[in-house]
């Protein structure tokens, strides 16, 4: 394996670099840069500067391809950039991080390829967002489950549903730490309220709470919600987990039977949401119709 030096010493060489988008469907197009001038040179090889190869492989095929040339207009060496972090060569037998990625993304925009950039900035705005909601998930867990939190998020990271056992296990938890059912079913409902908040397209580990209320029976959910300690979080669990999917055995017939102040409050909670599409949901299931 060359050392992470190997990729310097050959762009020293180079002087023309030609840059593409992997996907070429409505992105930058291609990019030819002359690195004659060894200011640019250098600043294309600061911004390819590599400070490891660790071992790994990303799975995907990467964003950018960058193929260099020596002043015959041979071919010195083709390199990827996966996700603004890291570099695919041949002549290494892993990828290899970057020194500071976001110099290379500056270079790609300060050569007419803004793109990868603004995606780079875009995820890492997703990821933030995402940290933030599973901190508020975490901090609304319900006291005596916090030693089952890293199994619960394992969830998210394999794409699996919550087992038998693990539901099991939190729901004896809960009736140790909660005894009083509707204590119990308040603390789910804003769990569940909380992270998110969407009815679809969140992280998995968001599922637990849907699935330890969708076992509490309707009579239990309905106490919890009329009695004088329910708040703005608990309606917002109650609003998650009625109008999900297939949240309950008899679900269709128990969102029937809510008494009609309680759908009118469920309802006007899901229009101040924000959520358009708890918001239709909301309409759909709990709405009077229309004379």
């Amino acid at each position: 394996m060359d050392g992470t030096a190997a990729l310097d010493r050959v762009l020293r060489q180079a002087h023309v670099v030609q840059v593409r988008s992997v996907n070429e469907v409505g992105v930058d197009g291609e990019v030819r840069v002359d690195l004659s001038d060894p200011a640019e040179s250098a600043r294309l090889r600061t911004a390819m500067a590599v400070e490891s190869l660790p071992g790994f492989h990303c799975m995907c095929l990467g964003d950018v391809r960058f193929e260099t040339f020596d002043r015959d207009g041979g071919r010195l060496a083709v390199v990827v950039l996966h996700h603004g972090a890291t570099l695919r060569w041949e002549r290494w037998e892993s990828d290899a991080v970057l020194s500071d990625g976001r110099l290379l993304l500056a270079w790609l925009d300060g050569h007419g390829m803004p793109g990868p950039l603004r995606q780079f900035e875009a995820d890492r705005r997703r990821a933030e967002e995402a940290a933030e909601e599973e901190h508020t998930w975490l901090a609304a867990m319900p006291a005596g489950l916090e030693g089952l939190a890293d199994r619960i998020l394992a969830l998210s990271r394999t794409g699996g549903r919550p087992s038998p056992e693990l539901l099991a296990e939190l729901t004896d938890r809960l009736r140790r730490t909660l005894p009083d059912p509707v204590e119990r079913v308040l603390a789910l409902l804003a769990w569940h309220g909380s992270g998110s908040g969407r009815c679809s397209g969140h992280p998995l580990h968001e599922s637990v709470p849907d699935e330890l209320l969708g076992r509490v029976p309707i009579d239990d959910l309905l106490a919890a919600l009329a009695g004088p300690r329910a708040e703005e979080r608990h309606d917002a669990g109650a609003v998650r987990h009625l109008m999900e999917w297939k949240t309950r055995p008899r679900q269709k017939r128990d969102v029937a039977g809510l008494p009609e102040p309680l759908r009118a409050r469920l309802l006007a909670h899901a229009r101040r949401s924000g959520d358009s599409d708890k918001q239709g949901r909301a309409e759909r299931w709990l709405a009077p119709p229309q004379v």
